[in-house]
């Protein structure tokens, strides 16, 4: 990098820097505001989760030790259970990036993101989580995670959720990262198959067994994403269901370790109608480990992808994606730090595709509710730089 580019980086990035000169905001996002506690309650930083923001999240985003009849409008029914206030927060992204070797090198993606969302209780046992995109790299993204979410259905461990979320949830959730740098091998798609890892449309069964510390999750989703309905104004666009499951196991409070596997089938109807319909079958299977001690989180995941005939051809060829996420979040005052350390590795091995990249994040709390970024990614497979600087913030 020579010095021309490193002083118009500096110029670039010297607005994000002041922001460490301002003083704390007002601002307070929507579960904290409706229960009038801090947002490290739950998070450390956000978007991150604390085991109790995963119990929160658990309970379908309803804190039972302080509901209060007051909050609510019931009007004399007892099956009545409103919000008197409608919980909103709002989600502000925005990202100045340096990418070696692009034909666009240095951009200021201000804002990359902007969403509204909204999440709380239903009625007893029952709560709602969606967010709307306003926009996502300059487009109007829509809804994404959208959902109803039904807890200890029958004064039971089970809890149903049905609506749109996305397929690695039950492994990682894509959306409470610390880093610019994405899951990879969650989002990615092969040859001309629909189906990834990421949003689509069903219903998730979680089933906890408290004695033994596991998790049992399952999941039946179209497995053609978040796409607009057809022309016969259905969802899917073939007669098949993917199914997924995960189970997960506790190993006292320091560690988990699970299994993933997803099974899916697509089929492909050439328009012109000469060539035939042609099917893909796919599955994910794999491994992950979590390990938290004291300051430093490890967390481990390898997916094997196979796919039949992933291009839909009247000969079909088996395809095989590998891919690994490894992730270590160092947090030096625990839930209490205002700077946080991440290192993340992503690798994608495949026939149709590769990718490896290594980052190194830096995260500041200049606020509860407002973070700065630092990053630095290593494209691994290309010899190429990125540099990220940008702030989260949500209010």
């Amino acid at each position: 990098m020579n010095l021309k580019k490193i002083i118009l980086l500096i110029i670039i990035f010297t607005p994000f820097l002041t922001i460490f000169t301002t003083s704390d905001s007002n601002a307070i996002p929507a579960f904290a505001r409706r229960y009038k506690i801090s947002c490290t309650t739950c998070h450390a930083p956000i978007p991150k989760l604390k085991p109790y923001g995963d119990e929160f999240a658990g309970n379908g985003f309803i804190m039972k030790e302080n509901e209060k009849a007051r909050d609510y409008v019931s009007a004399g029914d007892d099956l009545l259970w409103l919000n008197k206030d409608f919980p909103v927060g709002v989600r502000f992204d925005a990202y100045a990036v340096y990418d070696e070797d692009k034909p666009v090198d240095k951009d200021l993606q201000i804002p990359w993101g902007l969403k509204i969302l909204s999440g709380g209780t239903l009625y007893k046992n029952i709560g709602y989580y969606f967010y709307f995109y306003f926009s996502e790299r300059g487009e109007v993204a829509g809804i994404e995670d959208a959902y109803i979410h039904f807890d200890n259905i029958f004064g039971s461990n089970l809890d149903i959720m049905v609506g749109q979320f996305q397929t690695s949830d039950p492994l990682m959730k894509r959306e409470l990262r610390l880093t610019f740098e994405d899951y990879m091998i969650y989002k990615q798609r092969f040859g001309l198959s629909r189906t990834n890892l990421a949003y689509d449309r069903g219903l998730v069964f979680v089933y906890g067994i408290e004695k033994t510390g596991t998790d049992l999750i399952a999941l039946v989703v179209n497995g053609n994403g978040k796409d607009e309905a057809g022309a016969d104004k259905k969802f899917d666009d073939d007669p098949f269901k993917n199914f997924g499951f995960r189970i997960n196991q506790g190993i006292g409070k320091i560690a988990s370790i699970g299994a993933y596997f997803y099974k899916g089938r697509e089929k492909y109807v050439y328009s012109d109608g000469m060539l035939g319909t042609f099917e893909n079958e796919l599955t994910y299977i794999g491994p992950d480990l979590n390990v938290g001690i004291g300051p430093i989180e490890f967390t481990f995941q390898y997916l094997l992808r196979k796919d039949t005939n992933p291009f839909f051809l009247s000969q079909s060829e088996e395809y095989k994606s590998k891919g690994t996420i490894a992730e270590i979040i160092y947090s030096p005052k625990l839930d209490k730090s205002r700077f946080f350390l991440t290192g993340l590795y992503n690798k994608i091995d495949s026939d149709l595709y590769k990718y490896e990249t290594a980052t190194l994040s830096g995260t500041y709390l200049v606020a509860r509710n407002l973070r700065l970024i630092a990053e630095f990614t290593r494209d691994l497979e290309h010899d190429l730089n990125r540099f990220t600087l940008g702030l989260v913030s949500g209010f």
